[in-house]
């Protein structure tokens, strides 16, 4: 009994690679994201999805919809997939945080740092995990669509490949990206790995 997960990054806002947002209310797509998200729609409109889940931030809800519409079904909120909580960082330009010592420590090594009020990256792993290991009881067999963040997305590859949380730099998961996991009984496999939607 397997479980296929499609694990979506949210599509590009405007401040992808300029500011940190974390969980910063109103970060909604801009006009490439737009169109990503659209292609998104058009890449999953043969597949047969069971469910699709999405985490809560605008972004996210922005990129799930136009799937869910094509796909003529609903999406539900999952908290559990939600962006990390970086706490203080939120909304901090990735200038500044490029000078703050923290910043550092926890790129080299975020089994052992945490954000300033926030969350680890292994808190977020086994939020993501639980939410998948549920869904997967729930839909054997079936195809699953969660959107999320990208090192959300990166921290339940490494879960389910067998890698430590540190290794996460060692792949890339690209806005309106698509991660393919199936996961079963006998383990789990990676079909696919940051695939991105042509135009």
């Amino acid at each position: 009994m397997t479980t296929t997960f499609f694990l979506v990054r949210h599509a590009a806002h405007d401040r992808v690679g300029t500011i940190l947002c974390g969980r910063m209310a109103g970060v909604n797509l801009g006009s490439v994201g737009k169109v990503q998200a659209e292609r998104l729609a058009q890449r999953f409109a043969s597949e047969n999805v069971a469910c699709i889940r999405t985490s809560p931030l605008e972004r996210a809800l922005e990129t799930a919809q136009p799937i869910a519409s094509r796909l003529g079904q609903p999406f539900q909120i999952c908290e559990a997939i939600n962006e990390i909580n970086f706490g203080r960082w939120s909304g901090t330009s990735f200038d500044a945080l490029s000078r703050d010592p923290h910043w550092s420590s926890w790129n080299s090594a975020r089994s052992t740092n945490r954000p300033p009020e926030g969350e680890t990256m292994l808190e977020a792993q086994g939020r993501i995990v639980g939410a998948m290991e549920q869904l997967r009881s729930l839909y054997a067999e079936r195809s699953i669509i969660l959107v999320s963040h990208g090192d959300v997305i990166k921290a339940a590859l490494l879960y389910y490949l067998g890698m430590p949380i540190d290794a996460y730099c060692r792949f890339e998961v690209e806005p309106a990206s698509i991660c393919t996991l199936v996961v079963g009984g006998w383990g789990s496999k990676v079909l696919r790995l940051n695939e991105v939607v042509a135009a």
